[in-house]
Order: C-alpha cells, then structure tokens, then sequence
C-alpha cells in the first residue's frame, strides 16, 4: 500500500543523525527544558525570519498560549474557519473565548476574505481576535488579512500547524501576525516523534508571557507570577526537530515537485487540482482534490493499493460537540459544507519514489472520470 503519509520512512531517510542526537540528549541526563530546546528555538526562529519561538507540548497548546499571551479570554470572539482542524477551535475554547466560524473561499479552501469583512460588521459579539489557517500547506493572504485586522483593532494568530514553510509574498507564514503556532505531529512537514508545537512571534513581551504560561507561571523556580500550565517541548523531540529542520525546504522542494507531477495528470479531467492563489507558496503538507465523485475516486484508488484520506469528512460546525451551539458569521458555510462531501487527499510525502508517484497520477487520472 502506497501510504498517505509515513513517518516511519522520515526517520528512515534520517537515521543515523537522528539516533546520535537521542543518543546525546540521554547522555546528557537533560530531558526537560534544556539546551536541545533553546538551540531549536533558536533555529525556528531563524528559519522563520522571527525574533522568538517558544517550544511547548503540540499545536493545539500552542495556539492556547498564543491567544492567552494576547489577552484573548472569556468574553471575547474570535473568527476562524469550520472548514480546518478541530484544534483550532478547542484552543479557542481553552483559552474561554467563543469561536465564531466563517466560510471559506471555494478554490483556495482557505479563509474566504470576503466573508471576514461581512462578519467583521456584524459580529455575534466582541471580536477581539483572527485564526487564519493556513491548511494544507497553502498560504493565506497575510497583507490582507493584517490589514483587516488593523482597521477594527484586533489581534492575528496565525495556525500554521500544516504550513511549515510555506509562505506568502516571499515571507514565510508564521511572521506576519501578533503570534502563530505550528504543530510538530509526527505527519507535518517538520515533524518530530511524539507531540511537539511551538509559538512565534516578534514581540519579546509576547514571547516572555508565553514561557511563563508553558510552565506554571515560573520565572522563578515554584513559584507562579500568573495562572500557568505544564506544556513543555521536551529534549528529544528538540533534538529531532533541530535535525528534521535542516533538511525541511529540501522536502519540501520533493513535496512540491510530486505535485506537479499530480498537477499535470489530473489537467483535462473533472478532478480539480489543489489552487495555489498569486503570491502563495505552497509546501503540500496535504495534495487535495476536490471531484463530484469522491467516493468512487477513492474506492479506485484504495482498490489499486493507495492510501487516501479525507481533511476533514465532518466540518467543526456540524460535529456533535459543537453542532446547533457554535457562532457562525458571515452568511453561512456552504462552501465548507460542499468540500466536505467533495475533497480527497492523495498521497504526499518527500520518501515517495518516483514509481510510487507516478503510479498515484496515473491511477487518479484513469479513475477520475470512470
């Protein structure tokens, strides 16, 4: 079975220096908080063009952190999109605010800006804050998306748990709003073995708030300035993470090279190919298509020995937890409520061999239209 994603053949491809980083973080008897941590920090940092990252236990925790790092809490609204992870909108909850929840654009499957500036003038309450999501690795209009945000007072943090990388107007995402969070599951794009996420910023006082919140409230040892949590990044998924980072635009230069080949099959068919909008750069933590005949596209391809997943089957608005008592802005999610029953994603990952793909664009081309 060709698999969707393979984290197994990520640490495969990277063994050797994978296992002398574990092997120094055990050495080292520093497991928790350590230098493994502050030196990827640092890295992240860099890579992203930000002046702080901050590790902590996933990327849900870290959009959590970012938001209560803002002063986003009980009382507050904040828009984002159904059409995303649940982990967008249980940190929103986490932190006591309200998630309202708008419609995407039909080709990007991102944030539909249109839609934000009608919810923006009639609210269902006091919006204070915006989660673009940067799904699948596509990039969100930040200029936009900021400049929004600018006219009616409210603060930006960006979800860029699928986007590593990935940027817009040649700046990675991630460095545009008051804070971003990125996740480190095992499947992303930088992906370390276990949970893993970070937040980021440009603003030290934002920075500083955070590291407080991670660990109790501590600056000082046992002993708490604010109401804090335990959620550490620990050694080893540092160490990983530091490894894994060096060889992340290299993959994800593969990732986007599968795509064109995906791309190219599909042209002329009745499946859609993923829309990368002007000045995006997308890094295709997941190739989605969108074809009326999903289930039969899938049935194909499952039947010829290649995985498929659905992101996401169940939009957050119509899922138990949160159907008939969550906000939703903007003139409905019908567009959310279409992709759901259309969208399928093909294999993507940098160990694909090129038989491998090659194999997934021709059984996806031949099926498309049976």
């Amino acid at each position: 079975m060709i698999a969707s994603a393979d984290p197994r053949a990520s640490y495969l491809a990277h063994q050797a220096e994978i296992e002398a980083a574990l092997r120094s973080v055990l050495a080292s008897g520093r497991y928790i908080l350590g230098p493994q941590v502050e030196q990827f920090e640092r890295q992240f940092a860099t890579y992203l063009g930000v002046g702080h990252a901050i590790g902590v236990g996933s990327g849900t925790d870290a959009l959590h952190l970012a938001l209560r790092a803002l002063a986003i809490g009980p009382g507050d609204c904040v828009i984002t999109v159904s059409n995303t992870a649940v982990a967008t909108v249980a940190a929103i909850e986490l932190a006591g605010a309200q998630p309202v929840l708008i419609d995407v654009d039909p080709d990007t499957f991102l944030m539909d800006l249109n839609r934000l500036q009608d919810a923006l003038k009639s609210p269902p309450g006091r919006v204070k804050a915006i989660i673009p999501v940067h799904l699948y690795g596509n990039a969100v209009d930040m200029p936009a998306v900021m400049e929004l945000a600018n006219r009616h007072d409210l603060r930006v943090v960006e979800d860029c748990a699928q986007a590593h990388g990935a940027m817009f107007a040649d700046k990675k995402v991630g460095g545009f709003g008051h804070a971003a969070a990125f996740s480190f599951y095992p499947t992303k794009n930088l992906g370390g073995i276990g949970d893993g996420g970070a937040v980021v910023c440009n603003d030290a006082a934002i920075a500083q708030r955070c590291m407080l919140l991670r660990q109790y409230g501590w600056r000082e040892r046992y002993i708490s300035e604010v109401k804090g949590m335990n959620t550490r990044l620990d050694e080893i998924q540092a160490a990983v993470l530091a490894v894994k980072l060096g060889h992340l635009d290299k993959e994800n230069a593969r990732r986007r090279q599968i795509s064109d080949v995906y791309t190219r099959s599909l042209a002329g068919t009745s499946v859609s190919a993923p829309h990368v909008p002007a000045g995006a750069f997308h890094v295709y933590h997941q190739y989605v298509v969108r074809s009326a005949r999903r289930e039969a596209l899938g049935r194909r391809l499952e039947s010829a020995g290649i995985s498929t997943q659905i992101l996401y089957p169940v939009p957050i608005h119509a899922q138990p937890a949160y159907k008939d008592h969550i906000a939703i802005a903007g003139g409905g999610l019908a567009v959310t409520e279409s992709l759901a029953r259309q969208i399928l994603s093909l294999p993507i990952h940098p160990q694909l061999d090129d038989s491998e793909v090659a194999r997934v664009a021709g059984v996806a081309a031949e099926s498309a239209d049976d």
